[in-house]
């Protein structure tokens, strides 16, 4: 029997979480406020949110950037997507461009000059996913990333805690020592901080001139 793909695996976990996402996001919203000021976005500018979900972060960005930038999204979950079209629609906005899409295959009408991964675990482990999205940012564009990872390796059994609370949402939830390097490897000036007590992060850099 065939092995079911990670993006398969994610696809269904959340096609059961997509009605109640915006209510469990709730309580993350100040991380992903920060998160979202780290790219340090200008109106006029284009910025690219991976994993866009629900279009939670879409007011927040459409703020940032003014009526003269342009949010662009891409998700791969049909249940997710069809929420954040709603929000689009209702909301009457024209200057976002998303697509239900995977972030190994995306492909977007403009370069980004910023890049939001914010709680995406699956997405910044997927090498091609990163290769594809940030060879379609500009050299120099910010990158800001949220997520959740393991405690120190001396902390044992906590990390148990991690996983579980990982692994309803993400096909590689053991996968939490690093969650941040491959994006990293694509960035200079790149700092990260511990967040919820030592079980999650942000972390922020710019892309290089040359991707590796």
């Amino acid at each position: 029997m065939a092995a079911v793909s990670p993006e398969r695996i994610s696809i269904e976990r959340y096609r059961h979480k997509a009605a109640g996402y915006d209510a469990s996001a709730q309580r993350t919203m100040p991380l992903r406020r920060r998160t979202i000021a780290l790219l340090r976005l200008q109106p006029g500018q284009c910025v690219l949110d991976v994993g866009a979900g629900t279009g939670l972060s879409y007011p927040l960005l459409r703020e940032a950037v003014g009526d003269t930038g342009l949010v662009l999204g891409c998700e791969q979950s049909p249940d997710m997507f069809a929420l954040a079209e709603d929000r689009v629609r209702r909301e009457g906005w024209r200057n976002v461009w998303h697509a239900n899409e995977s972030a190994e295959r995306v492909r977007l009408p403009r370069t980004a000059d910023a890049v939001l991964f914010n709680y995406v675990h699956d997405v910044s482990r997927s090498p091609a996913a990163v290769r594809n999205l940030l060879q379609q940012v500009r050299p120099g564009a910010h990158v800001a990333m949220a997520g959740m990872k393991f405690f120190p390796w001396w902390t044992g059994p906590l990390n148990l805690l991690a996983w579980l609370k990982n692994r309803p949402y993400n096909a590689r939830a053991a996968d939490l020592w690093h969650p941040w390097d491959l994006i990293q490897a694509h960035c200079k000036d790149f700092e990260i901080a511990s967040t919820q007590c030592g079980m999650g992060y942000i972390a922020h850099g710019i892309t290089r001139e040359e991707h590796p």
